[in-house]
């Protein structure tokens, strides 16, 4: 027997190692933006969440350095004991006014949001049905709640009313989980058949709204108000960390859900409350949404032009494209050796994407995000980048 608990560590790396699944992460000098600097190059921002631009503005910053100035550099404490700030729930209303809702409430990350209200809604006599594509936040909010997960293959309506009508009676509560914009292939959530299920057969539905808001519709409210679902009886999840350009999450909803969460989301009511800088700067984010939508359209002009360079293009490139209807675009790529290859050719080029692969997605892929700053000589550098790295 071994006399080292922790030896089986280093050979759970090793495997890690051989499967190509190694992770590391890289130091990016300076403000965010469409440019950046990693090790004293300078590359093309093409991996960023960032979608509008935000987390350099300088109102942003200077929001968050006055909050700071104001309130110190944390909240301190729980929200319900020393850590509750005026402009905590300033945020709250403007992310409510801006998602159509009766309230809203903040979190100190969207992954403790998700992990906060899923946990809260439901328990272990009730039945969770989820997107097999959902961000792990979702899926790991599912687990810690107890409940019984059962998936539906990503998209399928048709299989998540099979599911509805073979197990949602028998379970005390139902709760249907889905992104609204899947994170790694840059596709929509059909929500609106989705509402119509959740209504027909009773049940709750959160949305996740990580990578809508900000980006699309009218307003700039999400992907809700782009498919035409503003008002229905659904509970958004979303976070300040991407268009937003702060960090933090929250759920909007009626004034009782906000009311029950706050009284039982264990990941709002045991953590300290969500920084006065991070607070502030995501208020003025969603000021800046709310007053500027020529920076959305700008976003939209720089993603329907790299799609249609991407499209183009030689057939090799063209042809990996998976289908979005967001600023995410994915090209497909054989494994992960290829995809660790095809990224580091990138950036020897000087354009940072992200070459994703598993177990984060089940097939490698590069990922590439658009943003409002981007210009249209950066989307045919990585164009042309691609073309000679993807030849067959």
């Amino acid at each position: 027997m071994s006399t080292n608990p922790y030896g089986w560590i280093e050979e759970s790396l090793r495997t890690i190692h051989r499967a190509k699944w190694y992770r590391s992460v890289q130091e990016i000098m300076g403000r965010p933006g469409a440019v950046v600097r990693i090790d004293g190059q300078e590359l093309i921002n093409f991996a960023s969440n960032d979608y509008l631009g935000l987390a350099g503005d300088i109102r942003v910053i200077t929001a968050a350095i006055e909050a700071t100035q104001l309130y110190g550099t944390g909240a301190t404490g729980s929200r319900l004991i020393t850590g509750h700030r005026p402009i905590h729930r300033e945020l709250e209303q403007a992310i409510a006014s801006l998602k159509q809702t009766e309230d809203a409430i903040v979190f100190s990350s969207g992954y403790l949001a998700n992990l906060g209200a899923i946990s809260a809604l439901v328990g272990k006599r009730d039945l969770i049905l989820s997107d097999q594509y959902n961000h792990a936040s979702l899926k790991n909010g599912a687990i810690l709640s107890g409940a019984m997960v059962l998936e539906y293959e990503h998209g399928d309506v048709e299989g998540l009313k099979f599911l509805l009508e073979s197990h949602r009676n028998a379970y005390r509560r139902c709760l249907i989980v889905t992104d609204t914009v899947f994170s790694m292939d840059g596709d929509l959530c059909p929500l609106s058949k989705v509402v119509e299920l959740s209504e027909t057969y009773g049940c709750m539905l959160l949305v996740d709204e990580a990578h809508g808001t900000g980006v699309l519709g009218t307003r700039g409210a999400g992907a809700v108000e782009y498919l035409g679902c503003t008002g229905r009886g659904l509970i958004q999840m979303g976070t300040l960390s991407k268009a937003l350009g702060s960090l933090g999450g929250y759920v909007a909803g009626t004034a009782p859900l906000i009311d029950f969460l706050r009284n039982r989301a264990g990941s709002w009511i045991y953590t300290t409350g969500l920084s006065p800088a991070d607070t502030a700067a995501g208020l003025e984010a969603i000021a800046i949404v709310n007053q500027e939508p020529q920076r959305r359209a700008k976003l939209w002009q720089n993603v329907k032009y790299l799609k249609q360079l991407l499209v183009e293009s030689v057939p090799s490139v063209a042809s990996r494209l998976l289908p979005s209807e967001s600023p995410i675009l994915c090209l497909q790529v054989p494994d992960a050796q290829t995809v660790l290859a095809v990224g580091e050719g990138l950036k020897a080029a000087g354009i940072l994407v992200g070459a994703v692969r598993p177990p984060t997605v089940p097939t490698s892929r590069i990922r590439v995000t658009v943003m409002a700053t981007h210009e249209k000589a950066h989307c045919e550098r990585l164009v042309e980048g691609l073309q000679s790295l993807l030849k067959s």
